[in-house]
């Protein structure tokens, strides 16, 4: 038997995470499969406000606890992220997973987690005392190491209002479907009047943390599309200098020849 609490509200919720050692339970697809059995697991699957939809004037807000299949089938949802959860895994793993366990996995080869990543997300994260936000990119600290307090929960994920018109989105796995990422890439771009006016770019599966070098993006933003082969090479040399994968199943040298075959395939969809 599995031991645990299972709360129905989010007050009740952080009130347990406060005053019990547990481990916080979404739809549990990574949980289930190496379970913690010496400690007891905080169920938040009936916890309704963490599986709210909403967006306000400044905020898309994706609470912690929709599962993939909620989110893939919400209108407000961006494409490229609704792209992403296509690829997790198969129907019934997306009818249960969900945004806040995949983040709080703490794992660079989480499908969403790039998506997030690409957006510049934001984290709401809140305990009984009191709530903070924090950068996505900041919640890293490298891989199973997260910026959460042992009496936190993450409630929500906030992604801007708007996103950019065009996005790429590719994920290199053993197989096409049902497969863990062996490395995946994100891209988005906003073209106005001729010139490159937004632009972001994150690799998964490569590091300990999701790749997002923003100011070498900033290289490109501004850049009239036609002058586009003066400052690609100056954008690809940054970029090579801040890929420097693991090594693992598949070699380090494979890996950062994939990802800069997969950026300069990017910016050729630029030039279109």
């Amino acid at each position: 038997m599995v031991d645990g609490y299972v709360p129905k509200t989010l007050e009740e919720a952080l009130l347990i995470r406060q005053s019990e050692q547990v481990i916080p339970y979404g739809g549990g697809t990574d949980l289930m499969v190496e379970p913690e059995r010496q400690k007891a697991y905080l169920f938040l699957h009936r916890v309704a406000e963490l599986a709210q939809i909403t967006r306000d004037e400044t905020y898309l807000r994706l609470g912690a606890g929709c599962t993939f299949t909620q989110v893939l089938e919400h209108p407000l949802t961006p494409l490229i992220l609704k792209e992403a959860i296509r690829r997790v895994a198969a129907p019934a793993i997306r009818n249960l997973g969900t945004l806040g366990g995949n983040i709080g996995n703490g794992s660079a080869k989480a499908d969403s987690v790039l998506i997030f990543f690409v957006l510049d997300a934001k984290l709401r994260l809140q305990s009984a005392d009191g709530e903070r936000v924090v950068p996505i990119q900041s919640f890293y600290k490298g891989r199973k190491a997260l910026d959460l307090a042992r009496d936190e929960l993450i409630v929500e994920i906030l992604l801007p209002r708007t996103v950019p018109e065009y996005y790429v989105y590719q994920k290199v796995g053993a197989r096409a479907a049902l497969a863990i990422s062996r490395l995946s890439f994100a891209g988005l771009w906003q073209i106005e009047n001729g010139k490159i006016s937004a632009l972001a770019t994150a690799f998964g599966a490569v590091d300990q943390v999701v790749i997002r070098r923003p100011e070498i993006d900033a290289i490109l933003i501004g850049t009239p599309v036609a002058a586009l082969d003066s400052v690609k090479t100056r954008y690809l040399e940054a970029y090579s200098g801040e890929i420097n994968p693991i090594d693992g199943r598949i070699s380090a040298r494979y890996r950062k020849m994939v990802c800069m075959n997969l950026l300069a395939d990017f910016l050729k969809q630029l030039s279109l």
